[in-house]
């Protein structure tokens, strides 16, 4: 069954909490897409240091929600202008081709016309509008992304710290010289009418898009996700002590790699970093625990991993003295 589900809160630790439900229950025979919006929020990537990608003093002080999500990627901002999305469905199903289709479809119903770009952006005239990030559990492959339509831009150089690696590989000087909102090119337009044209895309695509029953939903099980996410544990964890700090920017992304060392063996490692595989640091981990800390130990457990490892592990060698 297709199903379509809108949110009716604006808390995002309710609305990311539903996802992650989503998630973790939805049957292989369904798909669903889930729309919400949140009021004034912070939303960090599954491996993101808080402490170095925020102004936490600042959100604290505008009460500004801080959520870190169960994907990779990296920070964005969120209020009631912007519209978020999220693909589920089987891996057997999954297709992202079909989901940026049907997004851009939608846009040019509306009369505008836009591009992707980038390694998960959407974007009209090199200006983006929409990011996505990624996560699986067990077989189903989840999708969510981001819809500017009319956020207040100001805001983003306030709560948000980019790296000026970061900035200057994309030719630019703030995040907010390389967004855009919808609304700068149709200037009436409304979340719910942005809603609305993705829900008739989607029905068009899959020939269906029922309204997702609330009596499937478990809402104890929502509300211990909804918990663990607002814990301090979950969101900000601690601030990594190290001896070590090798940190740099890829293609990829950015990633920082904080080693602690004891009797020259590695016997603690943490990985912030924006980049879309939320496996990232876990694998890293996992990899370095216990190895001896020489270059040629560490160079042959990191080259046994795959992906982005591959670059990390040249970069880190490359340090070496």
């Amino acid at each position: 069954m297709n199903y379509v589900l809108i949110s009716k809160s604006f808390d995002a630790y309710d609305n990311l909490a539903l996802d992650e439900y989503l998630l973790n229950t939805l049957s292989e025979e369904d798909r669903i897409l889930y729309f919400y919006i949140n009021r004034k929020a912070v939303i960090i990537g599954r491996n993101q240091n808080p402490w170095l990608e925020c102004n936490l003093n600042q959100l604290n002080a505008d009460g500004v929600q801080l959520v870190r999500r169960i994907s990779g990627g990296g920070a964005v901002y969120h209020d009631e202008g912007n519209l978020n999305f999220s693909f589920m469905c089987h891996e057997k199903k999954y297709d992202e081709k079909e989901q940026t289709g049907i997004i851009l479809k939608a846009l040019e119903t509306l009369g505008i016309h836009a591009e992707t770009t980038g390694r998960n952006d959407i974007a009209i005239d090199g200006r983006k509008f929409s990011g996505n990030a990624y996560c699986r559990r067990q077989n189903i492959q989840q999708r969510h992304g981001t819809l500017l339509v009319s956020s207040d831009l100001t805001v983003f150089d306030r709560y948000l710290k980019v790296p000026e690696q970061k900035l200057i590989a994309k030719g630019v000087k703030s995040v907010r010289s390389r967004i855009c909102n919808l609304a700068e090119y149709k200037s009436d337009i409304t979340t719910d009418e942005m809603m609305n044209a993705i829900i008739d895309a989607y029905k068009e695509e899959y020939g269906d898009g029922i309204s997702y029953p609330e009596d499937k939903l478990d809402t104890e099980k929502i509300h211990a996700i909804k918990d663990k996410n607002s814990s301090w544990e979950w969101t900000m964890g601690e601030a990594p002590a190290f001896d070590y700090l090798f940190e740099n920017r890829f293609p990829w992304g950015t990633a920082q790699i904080c080693l602690t060392v004891k009797n020259a063996v590695i016997e603690n490692t943490r990985v912030f970093s924006d980049a879309l595989d939320d496996t990232l640091s876990e694998r890293m981990v996992n990899c370095l625990k216990g190895v001896r800390f020489q270059k040629d130990e560490i160079q042959k457990k990191l080259l046994l991993l795959e992906g982005e490892t591959r670059d990390i592990a040249e970069y880190i060698m490359g340090t070496f003295k």
